[in-house]
């Protein structure tokens, strides 16, 4: 499984006991989003009972003997569910899973089958279409007195692309190099962006400042609250500068290919050619077809032709130069734009003065920290990482995964780094833990090719769309229980609370905390989806959809069943000492032996009763089949 979290943020609703309105951490109060009022016009009913959950899918069940290697029971489906319920889009709505506020309705399963009958154009090929169109168009625009570069998510100056492409169309007419980075309230918003990634970002982009500062390149930090502003603002900035090339690197999400897409045109209209070029990934999505010229949906024989393709490419694995140095008189023309500062967090992603510390000195910033633990991990970590991988307590992975999705490292970056130490040129030969973690690394592209070529998914709907209709529960002191860490599950609760402290969860927790939500609470996923995205520090939407799709069995597999993660095993196998447990459950700490898997079940129940550990709020071993029985 992914160290990048290949596998794997919503709100606690009712009143029970407790008041689960926000969830405690270790030095914080996370306050989550309140129950919104659904705008749909279906009836006011309660949510969905135990017994409905799962009702209309009635597979067989089938029980894997223990020897199975990620220790799951696989429950086949045979068929998807074929009925309508009525109050699911008015539960959806409610319970923040579809966000009205910056979205539209929930997008009808027949519009998903149209994108994949190619009847309706993706984004991608919107935007491609667009570039293509303007090409010979934005050839013949001269460069202007400045060249600009918009920073998105690629927060560095070292092997980036479209950076590196602005540098050399600014040197070529001997003009400066400007840099822009948004800072959008809204976009935060929308993209559920957790406050520790908005305080991250903001403290990388300090370190970039002065970087690019170094080279007298600067670095204009706006914020702008309307986001559909921002493509106007942009425009603007580069009129006032004088600029008419602008370059950026691709966003893989629907609402930003669309933007790219319009900005080619519009920027054209204003004699400016917008340039927009694929960088976040290894292998631009869509270039790896099967041999009917289709699109990947499994990953095994995607990453085989992956493997081949840079194989056959090698120069895709070549680095980008830095910028070069500015001409001298940029430092006085643009003054006022060194003068400036990083502008604050908004409002509604603000960190408290602790947490700002805290995590400060978790997540030091910027691409010299990537580059370092980078080059740290393939020193000293990579040779064990085959075996170690899965172990949470053996810090035995790179944790590079919030420098990928901020683009403080690019991901051609670390492939080419682990290559250049294998005892192969092959990507898939050579050190076992070099291949492993290549092909883990690789996951990440995967995604990101799933969400161009199956642009639903960014819609709030699962690849398999047709188990949107699923019967998913809407339990309100489950899902507080869940956020709080208080399952009555050891290995589930440590892995909450490790995210709550440090804003990062180990990837193999999150595999077991995603099932057990899934699986076990038959809670919809993307309750669980959204709660990871507002709380992780390495927030990745392909990523993280992905692997909730993954735990859930609504998303991209190569069989049609479900798997169903045992927590007692999956704790056994891999916190065998407990040491894991008893780092994030203090309140366990003094357990001994093998109960401190399951203190209630293993006659330590007294012991941790005393302590305040709750007792476990389901029975795994029926819970799980209960979902896939008719009421």
């Amino acid at each position: 499984m992914n160290d990048l979290y290949r596998r794997t943020n919503l709100t606690c609703f009712k009143k029970p006991a407790l008041s689960f309105g926000t969830t405690f951490t270790a030095s914080r109060l996370y306050t989550m989003p309140p129950k919104r009022k659904a705008t749909s016009q279906t009836p006011s009913e309660g949510p969905a009972t135990k017994k409905s959950a799962f009702e209309a899918l009635q597979p067989s069940v089938k029980t894997e003997p223990k020897t199975e290697p990620e220790s799951e029971t696989k429950i086949k489906s045979e068929n998807a569910p074929d009925y309508e319920d009525p109050n699911r889009e008015r539960l959806e709505e409610e319970y923040g899973v579809i966000q009205r506020d910056f979205y539209p309705a929930e997008m009808s399963n027949e519009r998903c089958a149209q994108y994949n009958a190619n009847e309706i154009p993706r984004p991608i090929e919107v935007l491609t279409q667009a570039v293509q169109k303007t090409a010979f168009a934005r050839k013949k625009i001269e460069v202007g007195d400045a060249v600009v570069h918009w920073f998105k998510r690629d927060l560095r100056t070292k092997d980036n692309r479209a950076l590196h492409l602005a540098s050399e169309k600014a040197k070529s007419k001997g003009v400066p190099l400007i840099c822009l980075f948004i800072v959008s309230p809204q976009d935060y918003q929308a993209h559920l962006t957790a406050a520790v990634r908005v305080d991250f970002e903001l403290r990388t982009l300090q370190v970039l400042k002065d970087d690019l500062a170094a080279k007298d390149i600067p670095l204009h930090v706006e914020t702008i609250e309307v986001r559909k502003k921002a493509p106007g603002r942009i425009i603007e900035l580069c009129q006032s500068w004088g600029a008419k090339h602008i370059f950026c690197n691709i966003e893989y999400e629907v609402d930003e290919l669309r933007r790219e897409a319009k900005m080619t045109n519009t920027c054209l209209e204003k004699g400016i050619d917008f340039h927009a070029v694929h960088d976040d990934v290894v292998v631009p999505p869509g270039n790896l077809t099967t041999g009917q010229g289709k699109q990947y949906s499994v990953y095994t024989p995607w990453y085989k032709a992956w493997i081949r393709h840079l194989h056959e490419n090698p120069t895709m694995l070549d680095e980008f130069a830095a910028p070069e140095q500015n001409p001298p008189s940029a430092r006085v023309k643009y003054a006022e734009i060194f003068k400036t500062k990083i502008p604050p967090a908004p409002e509604n992603k603000k960190l408290s003065d602790e947490e700002r510390e805290r995590f400060k000195s978790l997540w030091p910033p910027g691409e010299h920290e990537a580059l370092d633990r980078l080059n740290k991990f393939l020193e000293k970590k990579i040779n064990k990482y085959k075996d170690a991988r899965n172990i949470p307590s053996a810090n035995s992975t790179g944790v590079i995964s919030v420098h990928l999705s901020t683009g403080t490292l690019a991901a051609r970056t670390a492939i080419r780094s682990a290559r250049n130490v294998n005892t192969s040129d092959k990507l898939d030969a050579g050190n076992e833990g070099i291949k492993t973690w290549i092909s883990e690394v690789a996951w990440r592209d995967f995604y990101k090719h799933v969400l161009a070529h199956w642009p639903y998914v960014c819609m709030s709907k699962p690849f398999k769309y047709e188990y949107t209709k699923v019967r998913w529960e809407y339990n309100d002191e489950h899902f507080a229980r869940w956020c709080e860490g208080r399952t009555g599950f050891p290995i589930v609760d440590a892995a909450i609370r490790q995210m709550h402290s440090m804003a990062y969860m180990h990837n193999r927790c999150r595999m077991i905390v995603a099932s057990f939500l899934a699986k076990d609470l038959l809670l919809d996923w993307r309750m669980g989806e959204r709660y990871f995205m507002e709380h992780l520090i390495d927030g990745d939407f392909a990523s993280n959809n992905g692997g909730w799709g993954f735990s859930a069995s609504t998303g991209v597999d190569p069989q049609p069943y479900f798997r169903i993660f045992n927590p007692l095993l999956q704790s056994e196998k891999f916190d065998e000492q407990g040491d894991y447990i008893r780092k994030w459950l203090p309140e366990l700490k003094d357990i001994k032996g093998k109960a401190i898997h399951d203190p209630y079940g293993r006659g330590a129940g007294k012991q941790a009763e005393k302590a305040g550990y709750p007792k476990p709020m389901v029975d795994h071993k029926t819970d799980v089949l209960r979902g896939t029985k008719k009421a």
